[in-house]
């Protein structure tokens, strides 16, 4: 006698996923405000009820959807990296890529300060922090491949000036050869001694 616990397993995260992929189609179209139970039912083939049943709450859907988002983006800047063979290009082809996602797309950045702020105010930061050091990582992955001396310092360094950055380029957008200037000199001011020797 075959067991159905693993179809009835299989069932219930084929019905999470697309309540999940429903939450990421309204966060992107409509915004942080406007995902709601009622709004994620409406975009996917299942009920309000169903849910309610398959998650705690909207926050909990929020938040998955949000680390999904993150996963997809940073996947695309891997794809950046991945098409340059020096290390200084690797980072910049990122950092290009990272700032003309928001670009093309301002509503994504409204929306990742909208959540930062709303998960800040339940008390739930925790969920943003694992965001935010996934971006991090990538670029300690990168910045560990240059001739310098603190990598993690440079990647701490780059990961604040991306977050002003974006917000910026909302308000008063700088050209692409003022952003590279700006990168070369966060690299620079952390290199330390070993960049300055390989320079000789």
């Amino acid at each position: 006698m075959t067991s159905t616990r693993p179809v009835i397993e299989a069932n219930r995260r084929g019905k999470r996923e697309q309540i999940i992929d429903a939450a990421k189609q309204v966060l992107a179209r409509d915004g942080l405000a406007a995902c709601t139970a009622r709004a994620v039912a409406d975009a996917s083939p299942l009920s309000k009820s169903a849910v309610h049943y398959y998650f705690d709450d909207i926050h909990q859907i929020v938040d998955i959807a949000m680390r999904e988002h993150v996963a997809a983006m940073l996947a695309e800047l891997r794809r950046a990296a991945d098409g340059q063979d020096d290390p200084a290009e690797k980072l910049w082809a990122v950092v290009h890529a990272y700032l003309a996602t928001f670009a093309a797309q301002p509503d994504a950045a409204f929306l990742w300060f909208e959540y930062w702020i709303d998960t800040s105010r339940r008390q739930s930061a925790d969920t943003t922090a694992a965001t935010l050091e996934d971006v991090r990582a990538l670029l300690g992955e990168l910045t560990a491949r240059l001739p310098v001396d603190d990598p993690a310092g440079i990647a701490n360094a780059l990961l604040s000036w991306l977050l002003g950055t974006v917000v910026q380029q909302q308000i008063r957008p700088q050209p692409v050869t003022r952003l590279r200037q700006e990168l070369d000199s966060i690299v620079e001011k952390h290199a330390g001694p070993s960049r300055s020797e390989q320079q000789r």
